[in-house]
Order: structure tokens, then sequence, then C-alpha cells
């Protein structure tokens, strides 16, 4: 397995949690860091994969013709919409 070296810069609190975590595991920060790293790469990957599969055959055209059927009704008591959020906002500025 080839390696290559990449200089982290890390939060002091990451880095200190993650060597306590790295330390309860008894590996070493480098190894467990790496580890973390795979998994991310790992979930990501396979969430990927997972809607690539799910969109597979199917077209916006069939999206919105399902979001056609939604009822135009208000939303239900907790589910109103931030003050002051406009469409393509996330945080409603």
């Amino acid at each position: 397995m080839s390696k290559a070296t990449y200089p982290l810069k890390l939060p002091t609190s990451i880095k200190r949690a993650a060597a306590r975590l790295a330390k309860e595991d008894g590996v070493s920060l480098n190894q467990w860091i790496a580890t973390a790293v795979a998994q991310k790469v790992g979930a990501v990957e396979t969430a990927a994969e997972f809607f690539k599969q799910r969109a597979e055959g199917h077209s916006l055209d069939e999206l919105d013709a399902f979001l056609s059927r939604v009822p135009n009704r208000p939303p239900e008591s907790g589910d109103e919409l931030p003050e002051g959020w406009k469409p393509g906002s996330i945080d409603g500025h």
C-alpha cells in the first residue's frame, strides 16, 4: 500500500479529542485519523452509489409529477418556514 503525506491542521479542540479517542482505542493519532477519513470516504461513496441506483431510470419530470400530487394546504403546526425565509436561502437571509 502506498502512502502519501498530507500536512493536516486541526483546531486544537478537535486534535485533543481525536488524540484522546486514539489513546482509548490503543492506536496512534495518525492511524486513528486515517481510519476516520477512510470511514467517511466509505460512507459518502456508499450514499452516492445508493442515490445513483435509486435515481436510475427516473427523471426530473417524474419527480415534478410526484410533487404535484402534494396537497396545497398550510403546513402543520411546527412545520412552518422560519420568519424571513426566502426560496434558495439556507438560513432565511
